[in-house]
């Protein structure tokens, strides 16, 4: 069966190596370049389609009558996009025979839209996923054909649960592409009423709200860590910190924000117990354990906003 295919990040290498092991005849990729400002900590999928002998594309303008034009010569039976960046077109959904179909990283109807899996560690949910549905206009609206779900730890962050998710997508796609190879493809209406919706995130989202309870705080941290920007605050001196890594500690009530600097730990109040730093970054500087102590002791901080 032949399909074109859209794809990025290590889940996009995920479904192509499933492709490949399934039988299915790539006509061509379309994928992003990475971009030099962003911390590419995935795999290529351009150098992967390279070393295949597969044609490969990095346009922007997919969805132009010229590229519709192009894919429709392709002749292909199916469609697959795996963690590509923009909307693909009615143009050209309607040129696949068999469907147009998408992984996505949550159990939809819950957590359509951008960076599942950072929103559902924000959010504190227990249980993810990933769905491989098919593709309308409406971003994760169609119909689904299989899901696999994955467990949260409270320790998971966002790369953590990135990787059980890759693994999850491979069970899926070994599952669901021999059913698309042969045309008895199950599908599931989605109630879009039961499920959310969330928008891509921003560095600046990072910035913590001293606020809310330590587990909500230690949430964020986790969602947005390495590989991500990281969650912030400022000190009272006006420098950026950067925390990298932390827990949650029961703490009397205080004014949140204020630091409590022991003689081997840092923490944090909230408003709701305390967060004790373990890995930060100031100035460019990271600082673990004792040394964070050093640090803000010499430099007499108070708070942090």
């Amino acid at each position: 069966m032949k399909t074109v295919v859209f794809a990025y990040h290590n889940m996009g290498l995920i479904g192509l190596e499933a492709l490949v092991r399934h039988g299915y005849d790539i006509a061509a990729v379309f994928t992003h370049e990475d971009d030099p400002g962003e911390n590419c900590w995935f795999g290529s999928v351009k150098k992967w389609a390279q070393g295949k002998g597969i044609k490969v594309y990095t346009t922007e303008e997919v969805n132009s009558p010229q590229w519709i034009e192009e894919i429709a010569a392709m002749r292909q039976d199916v469609i697959f996009s795996f963690y590509y960046r923009k909307m693909i077109s009615r143009g050209i959904l309607n040129l696949s025979r068999v469907g147009a179909f998408n992984l996505h990283g949550s159990l939809l109807p819950a957590y359509r839209g951008r960076c599942p899996v950072n929103w559902v560690l924000i959010n504190g949910e227990k249980q993810t996923g990933v769905t491989l549905h098919y593709m309308i206009e409406k971003p994760d609206a169609g119909d689904i054909v299989g899901q696999k779900a994955v467990n949260i730890e409270i320790s998971d962050t966002a790369k953590t649960l990135y990787d059980k998710l890759c693994t999850a997508a491979k069970q899926l796609l070994d599952e669901a592409l021999p059913l698309i190879k042969k045309e008895q493809i199950p599908r599931q209406k989605q109630d879009l009423k039961a499920g959310s919706y969330y928008g891509g995130r921003h560095p600046e989202d990072g910035h913590i709200d001293w606020n809310k309870s330590a587990g909500e705080i230690y949430n964020l941290i986790r969602g947005v860590t390495d590989p991500y920007p990281g969650a912030f605050a400022f000190l009272d001196n006006g420098d950026k910190i950067i925390i990298w890594w932390a827990e949650s500690v029961i703490a009397n009530k205080g004014i949140p924000g204020e630091l409590i600097i022991k003689d081997k730990e840092v923490l944090v109040q909230t408003g709701e117990n305390a967060i004790k730093l373990l890995n930060i970054e100031i100035n460019g500087k990271r600082l673990k354990g004792e040394q964070i102590n050093d640090y803000l002791r010499n430099g007499k901080v108070r708070e942090l906003r």
